[in-house]
């Protein structure tokens, strides 16, 4: 589905919702609570894949033009950091190792080290998510991408943060299938009954 699709089903939300008065829990507004809660999910599926996934395999992808899954490891990471550097003022702050080193050498690095950069980039998330409100979403920003520059209202980094994840964590679910591991989102689940899908 496209970004664009997405986003007005995603800004289509009931206006009951949008006129409720925040809870407690609902930092930012209902709209921006969803969004964290879309992006805390799919960062925890997705960490919870990784995890899974045996070091043996994070070279591995169905066919030559696909992404291996290291790959995946590593264009997250810094998707992550693309897509949640938007949020607000707030930069990430990479070594200079990871700065430097070419994305197809860094999806080579160790399952540890590309597991833990992957964490690290969720946690980057996690910490801009405060700088945005119901009221910032609707702001323009300026977006710069492969050396091109645009206008973009701030739910475009926001949404198209949650709609990256949610295509990797899908490639990725499928990956694991191919070989023989069921993802975390098949996994049964007390209360639920039944085994993995």
């Amino acid at each position: 589905m496209k970004l664009s699709r997405v986003a007005i089903l995603a800004l289509a939300l009931p206006a009951s919702l949008a006129a409720q008065q925040p809870q407690p829990n609902q930092q930012g507004g209902p709209m921006t609570t969803v969004f964290r809660n879309r992006t805390l999910t799919f960062q925890r599926n997705l960490a919870q894949a990784f995890d899974s996934i045996p070091e043996s395999k994070f070279g591995y992808k169905p066919t030559p033009a696909q992404m291996t899954i290291g790959d995946i490891a590593q264009h997250l990471s810094a998707d992550n950091y693309f897509y949640c550097g938007n949020f607000g003022s707030m930069k990430a702050s990479a070594s200079q190792e990871e700065e430097t080193t070419p994305a197809a050498e860094k999806a080579k690095w160790a399952k540890a080290k590309l597991v833990a950069n992957l964490k690290a980039s969720f946690k980057f998330c996690e910490d801009a998510f405060p700088q945005i409100d119901d009221a910032k979403l609707a702001e323009m920003l300026t977006i710069t991408s492969g050396g091109n520059t645009r206008q973009v209202v701030r739910v475009h980094p926001v949404l198209g943060h949650i709609v990256d994840m949610a295509d990797h964590y899908s490639q990725l679910a499928n990956y694991m299938r191919l070989n023989g591991i069921l993802p975390p989102t098949a996994l049964p689940r007390p209360g639920r009954g039944g085994g993995g899908r």
